[in-house]
């Protein structure tokens, strides 16, 4: 029982209270609640590395573009400074606005799309009591697939836009190519939003309302550590309402349910990685009269791959973004700054430096993405089936691990070779992403470096966790399936 992840949105991962010791199933005074911790370990270098994290990841992000604009690496700070975006106030503004209409028109559409309301897993709360019983559960509205659809739509068929010959609005696509034109712009005003939304969440989260949650690992009661970490847990106007369609009558009570951590996880950021990308086809179509290969093949290897997540959507609901982590500056920055802006690296290298790759090597990465995306879906799709019903047709024959509490850790199929196969998967896809830029710079594969580095930090507390939860089970468990990425390797 590992952690389905659909995405890996954090700039870093890092962790949670950590225990000192643990009771395992064995001791013959077990304790009754085997979360429950004694110390409080920091992760990350504590409050001090907290601290840089957040001054280091803004302009992180702003050089990054910069790199993919000039296809290299440069260490000339005045240089970054000077060319990553416009300094142009008027356009930050423009910039700023046009974001938060973004966010607010996803807002929209998971308000009042139809929904499915799915209700979520058992929190870890800062006390380790379970406030997720079976009468009362965090409800989530489940639409961001169309959702989708809808703002593709929107955007390439729906735009409205005010024509000056006809002298009338008339709906058609959006201007793309003003993303490509400040895509620096769009980054600061995207660091601009995560910040004031950080900020904001933190001091709600001093709210005395009975409803709030606070997360294990971010109430340290050091400032900026809990400010990075997220100090609640899943923030909402109010947990009290679950409504599932408007009334004009009850219209503040149909927001109180928005939870935005789920929201942010998938909506403005994933979506709005798809559509920087498309508009870096259009840019390139309009320089070079055609649509490269390589840029055919980027966007419809990250185009799947955002599509799946938003398709999966209740798969994130089991994941440690939801049910541990707080939302704070961490999350927020890395659902909608980090992840757009830096995932889309390889589409906006191939504008200005498109490698002009062959049919063969073409052919080549599209072979190994869908190679990734078949053991990163065919492993969480078997995992997901397992526990909806372990007598199913097509995973009834699966061996697994009976735990004492209640669990079934399988111990075939694609979890039979290794415990992290779907990261495998998960690497493996972000590898050709790289690859379609080929080799004549480091930058577009930045993304293959960091996402190699977050995934290895994620399982090791992903393994933590699952041995404070089953103890000596967890020691068998490993020993059955010994490898963690690559059957027979490591």
């Amino acid at each position: 029982e590992t952690m389905t992840t659909s995405k890996a949105s954090q700039p870093l991962s890092v962790g949670t209270k950590q225990p000192s010791s643990t009771s395992t199933p064995s001791n013959p005074n077990p304790n009754p609640n085997p979360y429950k911790e004694e110390k409080f370990v920091y992760e990350f270098g504590g409050p001090i590395g907290a601290f840089f994290t957040v001054l280091a990841l803004p302009p992180l992000v702003l050089a990054l573009t910069y790199f993919a604009s000039i296809g290299r690496i440069t260490l000339n700070i005045s240089d970054i400074y000077a060319n990553s975006f416009s300094h142009d106030w008027d356009t930050f503004y423009k910039c700023f606005w046009g974001l938060l209409g973004w966010f607010s028109y996803q807002v929209v559409l998971e308000r009042f799309l139809p929904c499915e309301l799915v209700q979520g897993a058992i929190l870890l709360t800062t006390t380790h009591t379970i406030t997720n019983t079976k009468d009362k559960k965090l409800t989530y509205r489940i639409n961001g697939h169309l959702a989708f659809w809808v703002t593709m739509l929107t955007t390439f068929c729906c735009f409205p836009a005010y024509d000056e010959k006809l002298e009338r609005w008339q709906l058609g696509m959006a201007p793309l190519h003003l993303l490509y034109k400040y895509y620096g712009d769009l980054a600061l005003a995207a660091i601009a939003w995560c910040t004031i939304l950080a900020v904001f969440l933190y001091i709600k989260s001093f709210s005395s309302k009975p409803d709030v949650i606070l997360a294990a690992g971010g109430n340290s009661g050091k400032h900026i550590y809990d400010f990075y970490m997220g100090r609640e847990l899943n923030p909402r106007p109010s947990s009290s309402s679950s409504s599932s369609s408007p009334s004009p009558s009850s219209l503040c009570s149909f927001f109180s349910n928005f939870d935005w951590k789920e929201f942010c996880e998938l909506r403005p950021g994933l979506i709005g990685w798809v559509i920087l990308n498309m508009s870096f086809v259009v840019t390139q179509q309009q320089n070079l009269g055609y649509v490269s290969g390589s840029m055919i093949l980027i966007n419809m290897f990250q185009g799947i791959y955002v599509w799946d997540a938003l398709y999966q959507e209740k798969a994130i609901l089991t994941t440690m973004d939801i049910t541990t982590d707080g939302f704070g500056f961490m999350l927020v920055f890395g659902d909608m700054a980090w992840v757009p802006f830096t995932y889309s690296l390889q589409a906006r290298y191939l504008v200005d430096h498109d490698p002009n790759l062959s049919v063969f090597a073409l052919l080549a990465i599209l072979f190994t993405n869908f190679v990734g995306y078949s053991i990163f879906r065919g492993a969480n799709s078997q995992k997901d089936a397992f526990r909806r019903d372990p007598n199913g047709e097509g995973v009834k024959h699966l061996q697994y691990l009976q735990t004492k509490r209640g669990t079934r850790l399988l111990t075939s199929g694609y979890w039979g070779l290794a415990r992290k196969i779907n990261y495998t998967g998960d690497w493996i896809m972000g590898l050709s992403w790289c690859l379609v830029c080929g080799v004549g710079s480091i930058v577009p594969y930045f993304y293959a470096i960091y996402f190699c580095i977050l995934l290895i930090h994620r399982s090791e507390r992903d393994d933590h966790m699952c041995h404070v939860k089953y103890g000596d089970d967890w020691i068998t468990y490993k020993k059955t399936v010994p490898y963690r990425f690559i059957p027979g390797v490591v």
